[in-house]
């Protein structure tokens, strides 16, 4: 066997000596070894000298063997200096078995530290040229240690896999220093990466992307359903393309190709257009150039928690009930109350102040479901809730879209779930989004047509795709 297959075998051995319980209070996701070479493959490697490299969480060492497996056999003579950072005492012995492999190897010279990696980051004084990484997912409580020792170094983030990258730029020597993670692709766009985001791209350009079509496959031996991605950053100007790859999963060949950063990297989000349908997809939405805020709008969650407020639902009609919408009650674009096929209590029953608390004014609003069926072709599925005088009860499954509070103007409404139910703003909003679900934040992000053209689009009685090709002014051509 050679030194990656042995790595691997040892990652086998760490995954069943492990007990779930503790691998999700670390959140503990070991590398499979066909990641482990494509991360090691978008390594920037130097034509001499020494490259100082850091391997956070290091688990059993296989992101460490597929670097140093490569640099054997295409940069033999090219000095190595390795650190690997563990917490977890049980994977000692396997990572100082891979990293004596190495050693032997390629005479590469390692150091084991086995310590908290944020405790070791913000003390140490090293610096490195390449950090490669699959740091640990987990959320960071608000206020916890944890979340205070990062601040310190002015790092908030909402999760530990961010604070992980953020720590390992810190670490990278300021010319031209490297980092390759694979992490969720949740830091690329929203509010909660806002500020990480921000920084990151403030001082670091993104070299390349990998991303793979198969969402449950990657981390399949453990169970992970998340979207994973693979990001290269190098400390430095934003370079002037980027190389995107993909693959179905982490065991094909993967399909490479450079775009223009300016695809890819904008003042506050990066794209991932993973094939040329994806680039088109961003290109189409250059037409929309407003967003809510700009119309006058606003997008709110669904105040009823109905679990919580089951006191005052109810499955029958009174004088004092009104509406309780959820997500089931939207089909085919529209909106259905009471529905049949909803086991759910469709009526909201309470007196004041919880009226006032729960219930929003008589009006029309533009409701988008927060998550989507597996059965529904599309991520965004929007319908008008229209005034039938009464103030409805919006499920927090749901996000509306209204005005200071109040409804919207009826063909402005009917325009906005045109706009939002097409397929290309569907294709759009799937690049944009390293979500599974239409966080309100996203739609305050995104690009509408004016107000004008919303009326149109609502007015219209041509297909959709059609009256918003003769709305937004395009070619056929443009609007395929």
């Amino acid at each position: 066997m050679n030194l990656l297959e042995r790595a691997a075998n040892r990652r086998q051995a760490a995954l069943g000596s492990l007990d779930a319980a503790n691998q999700a209070a670390l959140g503990q996701f070991f590398t499979p070894v066909a990641v482990a070479r494509i991360m090691a493959d978008l390594v920037r490697l130097p034509e001499s000298g020494t490259l100082r490299v850091l391997d956070p969480g290091a688990g059993s060492g296989v992101l460490s063997a597929a670097l140093v497996d490569r640099l054997r056999r295409e940069r033999p003579n090219l000095q190595v200096s390795l650190t690997a950072v563990e917490l977890d005492a049980r994977l000692w012995p396997a990572l100082t078995e891979t990293l004596a492999d190495c050693a032997a190897e390629s005479a590469v010279r390692t150091s084991l530290v086995k310590s908290d990696f944020v405790q070791w980051a913000l003390h140490t004084d090293e610096r490195f040229d390449l950090v490669i990484q699959n740091p640990p997912y987990r959320k960071i409580r608000s206020r916890s240690t944890l979340d205070s020792d990062l601040r310190s170094a002015g790092i908030a983030v909402p999760n530990i896999y961010a604070g992980f990258m953020a720590l390992g730029t810190l670490l990278l020597d300021a010319g031209g220093g490297q980092q390759v993670s694979i992490t969720p692709r949740s830091w690329m766009n929203g509010t909660y990466f806002g500020h990480f985001r921000r920084t990151l791209l403030a001082s670091f350009g993104i070299d390349a992307i990998h991303t793979f079509q198969s969402r449950s496959e990657v981390f399949g031996d453990l169970g992970v359903l998340q979207e994973t991605i693979i990001v290269s950053a190098i400390n430095g100007p934003q370079p002037n393309t980027v190389r995107l790859s993909s693959s179905v999963d982490h065991r094909d060949e993967p399909a490479v190709r450079r775009v223009p950063a300016s695809r890819v990297v904008t003042d506050d989000f990066v794209f991932v257009p993973a094939s040329s349908q994806d680039a088109e997809a961003i290109e189409w939405m250059a037409c929309a150039r407003h967003t809510l805020a700009d119309l006058g709008m606003m997008v709110s969650t669904g105040r009823v928690v109905d679990f919580r407020s089951r006191e005052y639902l109810a499955y029958e009609t009174a004088d004092d009930a009104v509406p309780m919408v959820y997500p089931s009650n939207i089909t085919r674009q529209r909106v259905v109350h009471p529905r049949d096929s909803v086991r759910k209590p469709q009526w909201f029953r309470a007196t004041e102040p919880v009226r006032t608390k729960f219930l929003v004014p008589a009006g029309t609003y533009v409701l988008v479901k927060r998550f989507s069926a597996k059965e529904e072709k599309r991520r965004l599925v929007a319908a008008v809730w229209s005034d039938d005088g009464r103030r409805p009860a919006f499920d927090n499954k749901l996000n509306y879209i209204h005005c200071a509070g109040h409804g919207l103007d009826p063909e402005v409404a009917a325009g906005l779930a045109v706009w939002l139910n097409s397929k290309p703003v569907d294709d759009y909003f799937r690049v944009f989004s390293g979500h599974t679900q239409v966080n309100a934040g996203d739609l305050r992000q995104m690009r509408f047509p004016s107000l004008d053209q919303l009326r149109r689009l609502g007015e219209s009685t041509h297909d959709p795709e059609e009256a918003i090709r003769r709305v937004m002014g395009m070619t056929r051509m443009e609007a395929a």
